[in-house]
């Protein structure tokens, strides 16, 4: 049986890394959270004050961030960073911090090397254009943004976050034009990407669709 790479990209709240997660179990392949990567240098830059707009400060302080994973928990420099890396303070700075080229090069290379034998689900902004250009499955989710708002509050809350649905759209609608402006590997569609909007399916809806996609793909001839 082949394996083969699946690239999920998106917007924000569309439920791409609990759609990946679920897609990668269900394959048996490794999970990779690239949006977790960019989450954890983001915190990593603002626990040392790191000015976003020093090239040498970045450049140093990236030497000294070391990410892995271990199962679907991500590890900064050794310790488990899942919680610190959902806080609002770094979803207002992930943007930022991830339109940065030289921390795009640095998670870019570490993400293609996970990859190089196959097996793997990845989710973020630019897997399907810039990190697996090849990549056999390409999907895009969308949503509505009432949908995605209301799934990251509730994200929020379970992690005793209550955070008001305006400021959660404001902080969406920020991202979404960093993501999609920036000049380095911009939020866009592959040209040869499958769309899917989540706006009113549930999780094991979307899980279902992107496996049927897959399992085509690994079965296929």
């Amino acid at each position: 049986m082949k394996k083969i790479v699946v690239a999920l990209d998106g917007y924000s709240g569309t439920g791409k890394s609990s759609t990946a997660k679920q897609v990668a179990s269900r394959l048996g392949y490794t999970y990779i959270d690239s949006g977790a990567m960019y989450r954890a240098v983001t915190y990593f830059f603002l626990i040392n004050n790191v000015d976003f707009s020093n090239v040498g400060q970045v450049e140093k302080s990236l030497k000294k961030c070391d990410i892995s994973f271990s199962g679907t928990s991500i590890y900064l420099n050794g310790a488990n960073v899942d919680n610190e890396i959902r806080t609002m303070d770094v979803n207002n700075h992930v943007s930022q911090v991830s339109a940065i080229s030289a921390v795009r090069a640095k998670l870019v290379e570490h993400q293609r090397k996970m990859g190089e034998e196959k097996g793997v689900v990845m989710d973020g902004r630019d897997i399907g254009t810039i990190v697996f250009p090849n990549a056999e499955l390409k999907v895009f989710m969308t949503a509505d943004m009432d949908v995605r708002a209301e799934r990251r509050r509730k994200e929020l809350l379970k992690k005793g976050i209550d955070e008001k649905l305006e400021v959660i759209k404001e902080n969406l609608n920020q991202r979404d034009h960093i993501d999609s402006t920036r000049a380095d590997s911009p939020l866009k569609k592959a040209d040869d990407v499958r769309e899917i909007d989540t706006s009113h399916l549930t999780l094991n809806q979307q899980i279902d669709k992107i496996v049927e996609m897959a399992e085509s793909i690994i079965y296929e001839g």
